[in-house]
């Protein structure tokens, strides 16, 4: 059932799962509920998405919350990384 909603293609979003027809990560909208207190339908308004969209992407995450909170890890480390790499040290 999800599958109608939810993709994984390689190429696309760097492969990782993203809402069927759009790209829009399932990671982007898990961080904007977890993190961000955003609600389905402020999600759904910002990304102009179905709200079944929104919480296909939320069912999807809370299914394999260690595969996206994995992928959630290595996102954050890179900005870590990219940001030193950016700022010298004083």
């Amino acid at each position: 059932m999800l599958s109608e909603f939810i993709t994984k293609t390689p190429g696309v979003c760097g492969g990782r799962p993203c809402v069927r027809g759009h790209r829009v990560r399932v990671l982007d909208i898990a961080l904007m509920s977890e993190r961000q207190g955003k609600s389905p339908d402020e999600i759904a308004h910002m990304y102009s998405l179905d709200l079944s969209q929104v919480h296909a992407a939320l069912a999807y995450y809370f299914a394999n919350m260690d595969e996206i909170r994995e992928d959630m890890r290595r996102s954050l480390e890179l900005v870590e990384q990219l940001r030193s790499e950016a700022i010298p040290d004083s």
